[in-house]
């Protein structure tokens, strides 16, 4: 067996948002830490490269950075983080939709401006947005305590009492009751534009949600109030800049980052966790603990050799389920797209979609193992913000798709064959082809102006992070018994494992999945 490596405090396995985020305040307090990662470039999800052509830098999976911008950690990380180079690029036109007919609503980080865009969709509709932002930004210190830290603490209790105080009892059951309320139900209740409606149902795509599940509505409202506060900001140069810059910051503190580390098990002695040990043989001692960011499959199936250490949790790591996949498509452009509807040039991130029902109807076919006959595509445009990610003068898209099924089970437009349930090269193809020809519908010229094509399935995604479990983007399920208090399981309780000194961070844990850093966050302000 290899020598032990010198000892840290904490060894943080999985180099994503929350372990690089952890690391980084766990540095500030003076903790020495160690981030592994298995792949061979740190930052999960967060990577950029050269995918299509030269001089064409795509953000291969995530790109949208609202939520970390909006989050308590960057309140503590961002001027360290910006004095190592990340900076971030913005545009007033942070999201929109385009419907097949060519109908089109973009929103603007200008609240004078959103609410008369909506009011001339009809009258009354952007004075009722005005009002269900106002309802986020008073209940705000509720809502993002209860979102945004651990859970189980002095803290929250105090936060609880101080709102019961304010509202009674029963104004806070009250409240919490209308926060279960889902995307559709919200929709309808306070829209009657079909436009208005499909402008926010995708939204709840990125978290993990389908417009009936549970939670959309509180969380449509919640995204809605972010992309009109901060817009939908992406990192200049790529993705990649902000872990190159958490990573410059954690070795400023004296910690490391380690890539092509692939942790093969979890070391416990005596009911504690104590170090790793790397596939290569060597082990890395741990003085105070060890951190996974890693959803409970891995934990709990690959991690830990002593299921009996564990408790009960490997078998509710059995049990625990995966959500929808998705599938990324890149393209290099020669130009800029020429949508044939004016004013989306400059949209972040526009979502293309039949409306509500159609986002519906794409998740209900999704959730049954079928490709969507008309899926959500979501249309990133990088280069509207940050010039600098393609040749002068060209452009990018980035394309994801929130309803791949994880498995096949055949196809909803009756086109594709399933084969043995797998995705295959021809299956992906096809299916970026089915979307591709929606693309060519809405931009003049498109498929003249294509330099190159890169589709990757949610297969392809597993490949690239082992924890994208069937391309699920979003560490799980994010169904209300499998949310806020109940994730991963019932019983958990702030990022605790029942192995003294072993932590879990990461999308599988409270509060979830997104780019906020939020469980990294709230287990190192335990830790520090």
């Amino acid at each position: 067996m290899a020598a032990s490596a010198a000892a840290a405090d904490y060894v943080i396995v999985g180099s994503g948002i929350n372990g690089l985020t952890c690391a980084a305040l766990l540095g500030k307090s003076g903790r020495r830490v160690v981030v592994l990662e298995r792949e061979a470039v740190a930052g999960g999800c967060m990577r950029s490269d050269a995918i299509t052509a030269p001089g064409y830098i795509h953000d291969v999976m995530a790109t949208t950075f609202v939520l970390f911008i909006t989050s308590p950690a960057f309140g503590k990380l961002g001027p360290d983080l910006a004095r190592h180079g990340l900076e971030f690029a913005h545009t007033p036109h942070p999201t929109g939709v385009l419907l097949p007919d060519g109908q089109s609503l973009v929103l603007a980080t200008d609240r004078a401006a959103n609410v008369a865009a909506l009011n001339a969709v009809m009258a009354g509709e952007g004075d009722r947005f005005a009002a269900d932002i106002d309802v986020v930004g008073r209940d705000a210190p509720l809502l993002f305590g209860l979102l945004g830290g651990a859970l189980w603490t002095w803290g929250t209790a105090k936060l609880l009492y101080g709102e019961t105080r304010r509202r009674g009892l029963r104004g806070l059951a009250a409240r919490i009751g209308e926060s279960f309320l889902s995307g559709r139900s919200w929709l309808e209740t306070r829209y009657e534009s079909e436009l208005t409606r499909a402008l926010f149902a995708p939204w709840v795509l990125h978290a993990g949600l389908g417009p009936e599940s549970a939670f959309a509505g509180e969380i449509g409202r919640v995204i809605a109030f972010a992309l009109e506060a901060a817009g939908a900001p992406v990192v200049k140069g790529g993705a990649a800049n902000a872990v190159s810059a958490f990573t410059a910051l954690i070795e400023e503190q004296g910690g490391q980052v380690r890539t092509g580390a692939d942790v093969a098990e979890i070391i416990v002695s005596d009911g504690q966790a104590n170090g790793v040990r790397l596939a290569g043989g060597e082990t890395i001692n741990a003085a105070r603990g060890v951190i996974c960011s890693v959803t409970p499959t891995q934990l709990y199936e690959r991690l830990l050799p002593d299921e009996a250490a564990a408790g009960d949790a490997p078998k509710r790591a059995k049990n625990y389920r995966y959500g929808k996949g998705n599938m990324q498509i890149h393209y290099a452009l020669n130009a800029p797209p020429k949508w044939r509807t004016p004013g989306l040039s400059d949209v972040a991130l526009l979502h293309l979609t039949p409306g509500l029902d159609g986002v519906s109807k794409a998740v209900n076919e999704c959730e049954r193992g079928m490709l969507p006959a008309v899926p959500t595509i979501c249309v990133g445009q990088p280069h509207a913000l940050d010039p600098s990610r393609c040749p002068e003068g060209a452009a990018i898209l980035w394309v994801q798709l929130p309803e791949a099924p994880r498995n096949i089970r055949g196809d909803a437009a009756g086109a594709i064959e399933a084969g043995d349930g797998q995705w295959t090269e021809a299956i992906r193809e096809a299916f970026a082809d089915r979307v591709e020809a929606i693309l060519a519908g809405h931009i003049e010229g498109f498929r003249d102006n294509v330099v190159a094509r890169r589709a990757y399935s949610p297969a392809d995604l597993e490949a690239l992070n082992i924890n994208l479990l069937g391309g699920d983007p979003y560490g799980g399920l994010c169904s209300i018994d499998q949310f806020f208090i109940w994730r991963p399981f019932a019983d958990s309780v702030n990022h605790t494992t029942p192995i003294r000194g072993l932590y879990q961070i990461g999308a599988s844990t409270h509060p979830g999945p997104g780019l906020a850093g939020g469980s990294g966050f709230a287990l190192a302000e335990r830790l520090a």
